[in-house]
């Protein structure tokens, strides 16, 4: 079977596509965000990638189209195809028909770290031999791939968004996936385009609950008022909390302040045995160590012993674009991170401030997901950044406020720009060995990663 995508190179329908050639079918796909890691796995799976939208692009006529959530009506690509007649779909609802029945599904949903959560489940299964399949919205180093079908038995882990399925269907993505085992990892507002408070996203949720079967499991981390109301209206699964309150099954002790090192400690029913282990990692962060507890607790349901997890977490790698350190040059570290949110850039730099004994912080952050473009969290921006010892701003094209004013209260901590060219030099000619730059965006950033590790590359060969 012939299948298109249109919107294929948003992180999940990027990895919809690598199940969907897996299954056997012939797979193309368009977009108009075009760039690594995803456009790379794609093309190396021998799937073919158009450039922007277009109605050619669905001739020859594929069997079915499978429409991203990022596309609605007015698209050139998307009114083609309505005008055709061709069947669609959405991709959440195509996964749920064609790769998770049958399966033990388990959805990692929040609003913050369920990448970085979904990749440790799936490594933890896969470090027990259980050879799980997964989609999530990344690429975990520790497998090179975003998705794949593993082992028809084995559990599969999907990363559950709250955002939209499709223009023409406004339910939440994860309210498709019937999951077995449910991670609930934190719940803020976010997705300011799609959802008018706080109160409409815990609905969704709530009703991500409802699909929960009774002999299934809710993992739902502790401290969260918006999970603790989403609970209030109603659960019908064994629930198990998560954190570091002594009342939780499942909690977290951090033996360093980096959070490189924690005790694990699971705190069994009035049938079994308290059991406890030590994680000693590469990763930073008390964010990172409670995605690391959710994932644990996932894993020990699906069989996997609590010290094997435990050890196998000295193996695990950060997804692309979380944390991932890019290059090192002349001692200045340049490390990549997708925070999307006030609360995400916050954990990101506590982590980081902590593990960071010598040398400067640098933020370079782009506001640039939808919450962020809409203004809606620009009042929380200033206090995410009180770790870093220098801000440099990027306002990028389409921005509904200015920045101006933000930048301006950071008593000379911050800088403005509007050109990538200009905020490189910025960095290169304040950076010194020992600092660590951090680049915070959701998107491509024009490439500033690479730009930046290139600029310190020739200053490093002009000091010469």
């Amino acid at each position: 079977m012939h299948l298109h995508i249109i919107g294929i190179c948003g992180t999940f329908m990027g990895s919809l596509a690598l199940l969907a050639r897996e299954l056997g079918h012939q797979v193309s796909g368009s977009d108009k965000n075009v760039y690594p890691p995803m456009s790379t796995q794609l093309t190396d799976a021998g799937i073919t990638l158009m450039e922007g939208y277009a109605a050619e692009h669905l001739s020859p006529a594929p069997d079915l189209v499978i429409v991203g959530n990022a596309l609605s009506r007015g698209n050139t690509e998307v009114e083609a195809l309505l005008n055709s007649g061709l069947p669609y779909t959405s991709g959440a609802q195509w996964l749920a028909e064609h790769v998770l029945p049958g399966r033990r599904v388990i959805a990692v949903a929040g609003t913050h770290g369920k990448t970085t959560t979904a990749s440790i489940v799936a490594w933890l299964l896969e470090s027990a031999g259980l050879a799980p399949g997964f989609l999530i919205g990344g690429v975990p180093r520790n497998f090179g791939v975003s998705a794949r079908l593993g082992d028809p038995r084995a559990p599969f882990v999907v990363e559950a968004d709250e955002y939209d399925t499709a223009f023409f269907d406004k339910r939440s993505k994860f309210v498709h996936y019937r999951p077995n085992i449910a991670i609930l990892n934190n719940l803020e507002f976010d997705h300011a385009d799609i959802f008018p408070d706080l109160a409409a996203i815990e609905r969704q949720f709530h009703h991500l609950i409802r699909t929960v079967p009774s002999q299934g499991h809710l993992l739902v981390a502790d401290e969260q008022p918006a999970l603790d109301r989403v609970l209030e209206q109603g659960v019908w699964t064994p629930v198990e909390r998560f954190g570091d309150q002594d009342n939780s099954q499942w909690q977290l002790r951090l033996e360093r302040a980096d959070a490189s090192r924690f005790q694990v400690i699971h705190c069994a029913d009035e049938h079994g045995q308290d059991e406890d282990a030590v994680v000693e990692w590469p990763l930073t962060g008390e964010h990172n160590a409670r995605n690391a507890l959710a994932a644990l607790a996932a894993a020990h349901l699906c069989g996997v012993d609590l010290a094997r997890g435990c050890a196998a977490l000295a193996r695990f790698e950060t997804p692309k674009r979380r944390q991932e350190v890019r290059g090192e040059i002349n001692g200045i570290q340049v490390i990549d991170d997708f925070a999307h949110h006030p609360t995400a850039i916050a954990a990101t730099l506590k982590g980081l401030r902590a593990a960071t004994t010598k040398g400067r912080l640098l933020a370079v952050i782009e506001p640039r997901s939808n919450t962020m473009r809409l203004g809606a969290l620009r009042e929380r921006l200033l206090e995410s950044v009180a770790d870093a010892d220098a801000v440099f701003w990027f306002q990028p094209s389409g921005l509904d406020w200015s920045m101006e004013k933000l930048v301006a209260e950071q008593d000379g901590r911050g800088q403005l720009f509007s050109q990538i060219t200009a905020l490189v030099e910025a960095v290169i000619s304040q950076a010194s060995p020992l600092d660590r730059v951090v680049v915070m965006s959701n998107g491509g950033f024009e490439g500033v990663h690479e730009r930046l590790l290139a600029a310190l590359t020739v200053a490093k060969e002009s000091q010469a």
